[in-house]
């Protein structure tokens, strides 16, 4: 069960389409059920639903996926009146507001459980309160359930407090789950501190590599850094820019997908002109094109009062399988800096240190001026290990053990 699915673009799409690519060909009968309209910010066509999984649509009658600040700052009289009316009543659902997807879902996933002799229930999050979906289907039909949380749901690293019941929410799925499946260590050292009923186990993303096969890089005459994804909550591009300012006028940032108002404000003040390259939402296979044809890959989290360190999104894997260096900026001791040195993929920095962040963009001007920019190839055991059907496996695995 997930949120996230085609027609659905963004990161979050990924993990779900994958598990429902690879557990067919495992053996495991596969559904899934999602919204008929996901109400992302973005749609991606090109991603399509894999034949061998089927899919249960249920209409989705809450809100959208919104960025407040960006529309708070285009709407102006009775539009600005009824932004803000919007944006209020997102921030009363509780604990998320895919609630109002998650509420309708269940009389509808009674029925398939029931129908089709489900037995264990997958609950994909965020939003969080797709695990409601689950905790109410292990109490109503007696399956077995196993959330998988791709975030924290205590420390999310994109929200300033918890103050939607997130506390509780953690402790009814420790208390009601037979298993938990956690992208990261530090989620999975979260929820076994609250006592779970079933084990916890760290499955974290996996590389998509075959996703690239046919893809080049091209040699440039400039150095071309890219980001790729939205930039969104706690994310701040700001010390990386001011980094790029000071560095060589041959390096060049390229950001493909969403960015705020303010950080481009803020890049025109320092000057930066057609150093900065802004490229809008692409379909998933276009934007891993622009990921191979780089010389290096940007990718941002935020420190975030220590929650940063939980995050090991699905963007450090496409850039592992993108095989071309990571300038890191992200939390020295959470999760994606953990991948990145592990695999000897990168450069590992403070994400809010613009000092830092220019020593590493000099570090990877002097390689790409000594021509040792040449990408990073992994050798095909580490490719083997982190490859994303591998983790598929190890899920199937953890299924088929339930009692």
């Amino acid at each position: 069960m997930t949120m996230y699915f085609p027609p659905a673009g963004g990161g979050g799409v990924t993990r779900p389409l994958k598990m429902a690519q690879f557990l067919p060909e495992l053996g495991i009968e596969t559904h899934v059920l999602t919204p008929t309209d996901p109400k992302r910010l973005h749609r991606d066509e090109s991603l399509v639903p894999p034949p061998d999984a089927i899919v249960h649509r249920v209409a989705n009658l809450g809100p959208g996926v919104h960025r407040p600040t960006e529309e708070l700052r285009a709407a102006q009289g009775l539009r600005g009146l009824g932004t803000i009316a919007g944006l209020t009543f997102r921030r009363v659902l509780v604990p998320d507001p895919g609630v109002v997807w998650s509420l309708t879902a269940i009389a509808p996933a009674v029925r398939i459980v029931r129908r089709h002799g489900i037995d264990v229930v997958l609950t994909s999050s965020p939003p969080a309160s797709v695990n409601l979906v689950g905790a109410a289907l292990e109490r109503l039909t007696g399956v077995r359930w196993v959330p998988d949380l791709r975030d924290s749901i205590v420390s999310l690293a994109h929200r300033r407090r918890d103050v939607r019941g997130e506390r509780a929410l953690a402790r009814l799925l420790a208390r009601r789950a037979d298993a938990i499946v956690a992208v990261s260590e530090p989620i999975a050292a979260e929820m076994r501190a609250l006592g779970p009923a079933g084990p916890v186990e760290v499955i974290d993303h996996g590389a998509d590599f075959d996703d690239f096969d046919g893809l080049e890089h091209h040699p440039s005459a400039r150095l071309r850094i890219t980001h790729t994804g939205t930039i969104f909550g706690r994310r701040d591009p700001k010390p990386f820019l001011e980094a790029l300012a000071r560095s060589s006028p041959d390096v060049v940032a390229r950001f493909v997908g969403d960015f705020r108002a303010g950080d481009l404000a803020f890049a025109q003040r320092l000057g930066l002109g057609d150093r900065l390259e802004l490229v809008p939402y692409l379909p998933r296979h276009e934007a891993l094109a622009l990921q191979r044809d780089s010389e290096a890959l940007l990718l941002l989290i935020p420190e975030s009062e220590g929650r940063g360190r939980f995050i090991v999104s699905t963007k450090v894997f496409e850039y592992l399988a993108a095989e071309r260096p990571i300038l890191a900026a992200v939390p020295a001791g959470g999760a994606a800096a953990e991948v990145v040195r592990e695999t000897g993929a990168g450069l590992v920095v403070p994400p809010d240190d613009p000092d830092a962040i220019a020593a590493g963009i000099a570090e990877l001007e002097r390689r790409w001026r000594a021509g040792a920019l040449d990408g990073t190839g992994l050798d095909p055991d580490v490719k083997a290990r982190f490859s994303r059907r591998a983790r598929v496996e190890r899920l199937a695995g953890l299924l088929r053990s339930l009692p």
